[in-house]
C-alpha cells in the first residue's frame, strides 16, 4: 500500500457535472429531477426560511440577550484538589486532565483559593487566584502561569 494506490471507497464520490435535462434516454430528462411545477420546480426557487409569506421561524422567536465573542471559558479547580497529587510533582492541564479532575479544559484552567494545600507542587497553569498562589508557596511549591 502507498499513496500512487489510494482511492476513495466505492460510492463515496458523485460527479457533479451529471448533465440534467437532455431527453429522457439519459435518465434524468424532462423534469430533470424537479418533479412536476410548483415553486420548487421553477427558477429563482425562494430562499431558505422562507414559509410563503408566513412570518418566518426565525422571526417569530424572541431574541434575547447578548454573547460576548472574545469571552474565555476557564474551568476552575480548588487548591485543596491538587493534594491527589504526589508530592515534589509537576501539575499541568495535561496533569489535571489524566487524573480526571478537569474533563474538558476548554479556553483553560483556573486554580482557586479554597482549602488547604499540604504537598509541594510546581503549579503550571493558565491563571490562580491570589489566594491560591499564597497557599501553593506556603506549601513550599511554585506556581508558574502559561
Amino acid at each position: 500500500m502507498d499513496l500512487s494506490n489510494l482511492s476513495p471507497a466505492e460510492g463515496s464520490r458523485q460527479s457533479d457535472n451529471f448533465r440534467r435535462g437532455r431527453g429522457h434516454g439519459s435518465g434524468n430528462g424532462k423534469t430533470a429531477g424537479k418533479g412536476h411545477k410548483g415553486q420548487k420546480a421553477r427558477s429563482g426557487a425562494p430562499r431558505p426560511g422562507f414559509e410563503g409569506g408566513q412570518m418566518p421561524l426565525y422571526r417569530r422567536l424572541p431574541k434575547r440577550g447578548f454573547t460576548c465573542r472574545n469571552s474565555k471559558d476557564i474551568v476552575a479547580v480548588n487548591v485543596d484538589v491538587l493534594n491527589r497529587f504526589e508530592d515534589g510533582s509537576e501539575v499541568t492541564i495535561s496533569s489535571l486532565v489524566e487524573r480526571g479532575i478537569v474533563s474538558n479544559p476548554r479556553d483553560g484552567v483556573k486554580i482557586l483559593g479554597n482549602g488547604e494545600l499540604t504537598k509541594k507542587l510546581n503549579v503550571k497553569v493558565t491563571a490562580a487566584s491570589a489566594s491560591a498562589k499564597e497557599k501553593i508557596e506556603a506549601a513550599g511549591g511554585t506556581i508558574e502561569v502559561i
